[in-house]
């Protein structure tokens, strides 16, 4: 599994990855040209679960792929049209339609991991954690088998806990009026519907529940100066994984906002972090590679 040395000319086409009754769903594909395999991820956008599509992160994806890595970015169902658990079952469905057709994408079954920013982020990381979940492995298709397990997953400043953050933004909110922090509660209640589904539905949760989960390689990548992801729940989330032998590096970057490097990805501090995940996925799928023989 050789990465090239220079840049690499992409490639960006979209397709319909799963339709429902409510309508087609897309993934946006942004593809490396060249020899692979090439470590491929599912992309799942930010939004509070609520707004936002697979565009999203072009930015991002755009650079990564330069960089040898396929991204097939998900839309997914969201509020009014479902709440939760329906965006994870699109989104561990994505996965494994992402291995079934990896080759056509020039990577393999077995080098497949996901990435997502902010609630994105989160979902990403509940869905490795829960691939067998039988709410999030709920859409069947007869030529898809494979299953949502993966080596490795990227989190952009997630929504590590639900419930903390949701905590976390009644107790900045009374102080402003921004609307971010006003929209982000009414997400929370519009996407999950209840305290309890917050709870249920938390990495960091799961990890102190005792829950059976599997533990992929996780890279977490958050600004320093974030805001909108609280850095104790970050904190806990490491601890907890850790705690029961899983692998997980948490890198903080600086930048003016807390999507610095979706924002500017030409920065120095931009490229320093997109070359950083684009090694991970290739670390990781390199692993991955070796260990089933090349």
């Amino acid at each position: 599994m050789a990465r090239g040395k220079t840049p690499y000319e992409v490639e960006v086409f979209e397709t319909t990855y799963l339709t429902h009754d409510t309508g087609p769903l897309s993934a946006r594909i942004h593809k490396p040209v060249g020899q692979g395999p090439f470590p491929a991820v599912i992309d799942a956008h930010g939004g509070g679960w609520c707004v936002g599509s697979n565009k999203n992160n072009d930015s991002i994806n755009r650079t990564l792929a330069a960089c040898g890595v396929v991204v097939a970015s998900l839309d997914f169902r969201m509020p009014p049209i479902a709440a939760y658990p329906a965006a994870m079952a699109d989104i561990n469905f994505g996965v494994r339609w992402l291995k079934h057709h990896a080759m056509e994408f020039g990577s393999r079954r077995d080098l497949v991991g996901a990435m997502g920013s902010s609630s994105g982020g989160h979902m990403v990381v509940l869905s490795a954690m829960k691939p067998d979940d039988p709410r999030y492995s709920a859409v069947k298709k007869p030529d898809v088998s494979e299953s949502a397990s993966i080596p490795y997953a990227i989190a952009l400043w997630p929504v590590i806990c639900p419930k903390g953050r949701y905590d976390y933004l009644h107790t900045i909110q009374p102080s402003t009026s921004h609307a971010v922090f006003i929209e982000g509660i009414q997400r929370h209640d519009a996407f999950w519907g209840s305290s309890d589904a917050m709870i249920e539905g938390s990495p960091v949760r799961a990890l102190e529940r005792g829950d059976k989960v599997q533990l992929p390689q996780i890279l977490y990548i958050q600004n320093e100066k974030d805001s909108l992801h609280p850095r104790a729940d970050a904190e806990r989330f490491m601890s907890g994984y850790s705690k029961i032998g899983g692998i997980a590096h948490l890198e903080m970057y600086q930048g003016e906002s807390y999507d610095f490097v979706r924002v500017s990805p030409e920065s120095p501090e931009g490229r320093r972090v997109i070359a950083l995940i684009a090694d991970f996925a290739w670390d990781a799928a390199s692993k991955q590679f070796l260990s089933n023989g090349g």
